[in-house]
């Protein structure tokens, strides 16, 4: 009998000790982001880029989500998946590349397999609400500062590579590299703002693209602005893009 109880503990210790999960968690941060009311959009970016639709500005309500205080890095990816697609991997602290939206969500299932969590994709209106410091927002043009250089990995400043993660600062929220380093992919499928308010909107039906935010380390200071937007295939993938995570409130 005692040996039965012996046998029990030992198997019950040994079920509970995951050192896959333990270090996977270790590397996963998040910034609880208090939801509410805010003007997506940009009328001026818009007019600037000539494409006034997609950037109309219009009042969206966000419930508390939270998110990743920095882009995936090559090490958790390397933990969850086993291998690293980066091409540019000197350093494991240097954010994911060479990741489709598609492979994205093959991580963020292998994720929650292990952690038992329901991590997901940002919404782009979350990822912007976000970058823009949420309800600590200063009305920075980038995420965090006006001064480009203080908060992001650029063109101008990045020696044409990717960088490791929170080399520069943070924004209001404590987020980082929001502005430049990797493009992030979000959830959402791009298309035309509308001047309709929303709730946790996510974006149109199917369509062919999907949206990424940010700016990259190849790209000019204007494709950093908080409100800046893009798209890729979701299939794509490229040396400049990457993604942070994202997950409820429960």
């Amino acid at each position: 009998m005692r040996y039965l109880l012996f046998a029990a503990l030992i198997f019950t210790a040994c079920a509970c000790h995951n050192p896959k999960k333990e270090k996977i968690e270790k590397l996963l941060e998040f910034v609880k982001v208090e939801g509410g009311t805010f003007t997506m959009g940009d009328n001026l970016l818009g007019k600037e880029n000539g494409d006034q639709n997609h950037y109309t500005e219009h009042e969206v309500e966000l419930s508390d989500f939270y998110m990743q205080k920095t882009e995936v890095t090559q090490e958790l990816w390397e933990a969850v998946m086993g291998s690293n697609p980066s091409r540019d991997n000197a350093s494991k602290g240097f954010s994911v590349t060479h990741v489709s939206w598609y492979e994205c969500q093959q991580f963020i299932e292998e994720l929650n397999t292990i952690t038992g969590k329901k991590y997901r994709l940002p919404t782009e209106a979350e990822w912007e609400f976000a970058a823009r410091g949420g309800k600590l927002s200063k009305g920075y043009r980038y995420a965090g500062s006006d001064e480009i250089n203080e908060v992001a990995w650029h063109a101008g400043n990045s020696d044409s590579k990717v960088h490791s993660v929170a080399e520069k600062k943070p924004n209001e929220l404590g987020l980082y590299d929001m502005s430049g380093n990797v493009w992030e992919w979000c959830a959402d499928w791009y298309g035309e703002y509308t001047l309709k308010a929303k709730k946790d909107p996510v974006g149109p039906d199917n369509r062919d693209c999907k949206v990424i935010r940010g700016g990259g380390w190849y790209c000019k200071v204007e494709y950093c602005h908080v409100a800046y937007r893009d798209f890729w295939f979701p299939g794509f993938k490229s040396s400049s893009g990457g993604f942070r995570l994202c997950s409820p409130v429960e």
